[in-house]
């Protein structure tokens, strides 16, 4: 963790791009989500991005690599919904440990291939385990005739995320993502996993990066809440860094990173789609249209950590990094 601050004090970092979207050009059919393994599975498992790290490893490894060669200091793993409450949608809930292991294994994998391709003895590049929102919500009900209910409760939460940290760690990663958080409550039950993990093992914890998504102009996040509130709510954390990605662009996130960068006392993170998405769900917007908002974040001085979320690819990242690369990171507050 000193080294990795280090680095934050020198440089603004780069996070990768989006998965999903590199995903999606592989063209992927079921038989190939499936593998040899799971060709007899009951349920349809295409789109269970999470179980390519296993049933097609050498893509998901690949991916990374265009990303670390793009000049991405931070890879994520693909485990985004990693975790047994989101893999119930596939009846996979069995492989939520051996998943978060695969993942943290492919993007390690990823780095040692890329420090052979460049030549680079001892590279900085560093694996965050990322740990999506869940695809069910603690704070508010699924069921508009019944405000009270909840289809998950904090503790189960807990739970899963646990298991899904174990994985990661027992992976080899660096630190912990929390990311896309929606609902501050679900991020609350990540962050009690992951103390509760390191306590419960006697280890030294590991980073943690937070970053929520505001879901319109409002400026809030989907449960209600401000992003003031969000950051209040989770400082107690002490996170290596709080930020935002997804849902919004660069363009339309700037009101809201430059809040950010005023009130958070940790390094600061943002990571946009590649614009809003068009009337097909595809993103427009060019490498060098994302590059060019975001540099106006880093000439402001709000960011420590920026990357891209969906619809951004290695060209994408490569771009961002060549722009940023001659600004000054924010620097943090003065405690008093």
């Amino acid at each position: 963790m000193k080294r990795l601050q280090q680095l934050l004090e020198d440089r603004i970092l780069i996070i990768d791009g989006a998965m999903g979207t590199m995903i999606q050009r592989h063209q992927l059919q079921e038989a190939d989500y499936r593998g040899n393994r799971f060709k007899d599975w009951p349920s349809d498992v295409k789109g269970n991005n999470d179980l390519l790290s296993i049933t097609q490893a050498r893509i998901i490894t690949d991916i990374h690599k265009q990303y670390l060669h793009a000049d991405a200091d931070i890879i994520e793993t693909n485990t985004f919904n990693a975790q047994v409450v989101s893999l119930a949608d596939y009846g996979m809930q069995e492989l939520a440990y051996e998943i978060n292991v695969a993942a943290a294994r492919c993007a390690k994998q990823a780095i040692e291939e890329y420090a052979k391709e460049t030549n680079q003895q001892g590279v900085e590049k560093f694996v965050a385990g990322a740990m999506g929102p869940m695809n069910k919500t603690l704070s508010l009900s699924p069921d508009v005739n019944n405000p009270g209910f909840r289809a998950l409760s904090f503790d189960e939460a807990v739970a899963a995320y646990y298991e899904q940290v174990k994985g990661l760690v027992d992976g080899g990663v660096d630190l912990l993502l929390i990311e896309t958080i929606f609902d501050t409550l679900n991020a609350k039950a990540a962050i009690v996993a992951i103390r509760n993990y390191f306590d419960d093992h006697n280890r030294e914890p590991l980073p943690i990066m937070i970053s929520g998504t505001i879901t319109d102009a409002s400026g809030r996040t989907l449960s209600g809440q401000t992003l003031e509130a969000f950051y209040i709510s989770l400082q107690h954390a002490q996170p290596l860094s709080i930020g935002l990605n997804c849902a919004l662009g660069a363009n339309e996130m700037k009101a809201h990173v430059e809040e950010l960068a005023t009130i958070a006392s940790c390094y600061v993170s943002a990571y946009p789609n590649a614009g809003l998405p068009n009337a097909m769900g595809a993103y427009d917007e060019t490498p060098s249209q994302t590059a060019h908002f975001i540099t106006d974040w880093a000439n402001a001085g709000w960011v420590n950590i920026v990357g891209g979320c969906c619809g951004t690819t290695p060209d994408h990242i490569k771009a961002i990094a060549a722009a940023v690369r001659s600004c000054k990171p924010r620097k943090l507050p003065v405690k008093l």
